[in-house]
């Protein structure tokens, strides 16, 4: 459960940070992120997968680059429901969505299911290989 917790504030941490470096997405506050990443969450979990199967032709033939859009389509709904959270035009969505994801990723690869911080300490042996 504290993974799920930690795992919401580091969405959150995403959507404040790409409000500061994409002019196109507008945040009030903390709480008005926070809500943000509980709606996102929520439609990533129900309805992201639905869309994926819809649009799989599609999506394979463009190589999986159509899931920036759905990301983005993502985006602009969470925007609508949230009054606070706006997002200006297809391509502040597009590469919000993007900035979001990455920034989401990055933080949340140190953290394990029991919302601890977990490192991985490699040691040098045998000339070049790593353990």
């Amino acid at each position: 459960m504290k993974g799920i917790f930690i795992r919401w504030l580091i969405l959150t941490a995403a959507i404040m940070f790409t409000s500061y470096v994409i002019d196109g997405i507008q945040v009030k506050g903390f709480f008005t992120a926070l809500f943000a990443a509980a709606i996102l969450g929520i439609l990533n979990a129900f309805f992201r997968p639905i869309l994926i199967i819809l649009t799989l032709p599609i999506n394979i033939l463009s190589l999986g680059l159509f899931t920036f859009i759905i990301n983005a389509m993502l985006l602009k709904m969470a925007s609508g429901v949230i009054s606070g959270f706006e997002v200006y035009g297809f391509w502040s969505a597009v590469f919000g969505s993007l900035l979001i994801s990455v920034v989401s990723w990055a933080l949340s690869s140190f953290i394990n299911k029991q919302g601890r911080v977990e490192y991985i300490d490699l040691k040098k042996k045998d000339g070049n290989r790593w353990e």
